[in-house]
């Protein structure tokens, strides 16, 4: 078994979507993900720090890279469409095929562990959002408000989009679910009493 290769962690992603898809998430170890990627236990931990991180080993990039696609945005007058914008215009398939996708949502949300820290990554991502838009000047408030219902609605679209079928747009879906808003917070109750 090499003990280092090129390609490592792409293998153990592989290796561990198919052992979860094959014998089930908890059924699957780390040695398990590493001898089907062929590399040793040991680099697993290099790379992992437990069987779970390889379902989020792009977590804290993509926040990143979203991060700062928010501060490269010119118009922040609406920061809840720049937020959902910024979202929806990311290159999601990059991450892999719709498919493969649609089954690590699938197995997040049947485990109570994987959704604790798929909540808590989305949370970050949240975080850094608001973070940004106070930075560039937003109420604290609405910054707060905007970042977090912005992640909401977009995590909507997104569930959506992985059904939907291939041709399906994410841009035009979060433009959907964003509308829904008007029939929860109808335009009256924005007048003070």
């Amino acid at each position: 078994m090499p003990r280092w290769e090129q390609g490592s962690a792409e293998r153990m992603k592989q290796a561990a979507m198919e052992l979860f898809t094959e014998q089930g998430f908890e059924q699957t170890s780390a040695v398990q993900i590493a001898e089907r990627a062929r590399v040793t236990t040991r680099t697993f931990f290099r790379y992992f720090s437990d069987k779970e991180e390889v379902l989020f080993a792009d977590a804290d990039t993509l926040n990143e890279a979203l991060v700062e696609q928010l501060r490269q945005t010119s118009d922040l007058a609406e920061p809840l469409r720049a937020v959902t914008s910024v979202l929806a215009a990311y290159d999601w398939g990059q991450l892999g095929s719709r498919e493969s996708l649609r089954r690590r949502d699938q197995m997040i949300h049947s485990n109570p562990r994987l959704l604790e820290r798929d909540l808590i990554k989305r949370q970050q991502m949240a975080d850094g959002f608001r973070d940004t838009l106070r930075q560039r000047g937003v109420d604290a408030d609405i910054a707060e408000l905007a970042a977090n219902t912005a992640a909401q609605i977009f995590r909507t679209a997104y569930r959506q989009w992985l059904t939907s079928g291939d041709d399906a747009d994410l841009a035009t879906i979060t433009e959907a679910v964003t509308a829904l808003l008007a029939t929860i917070v109808p335009a009256s109750s924005h007048q003070p009493r």
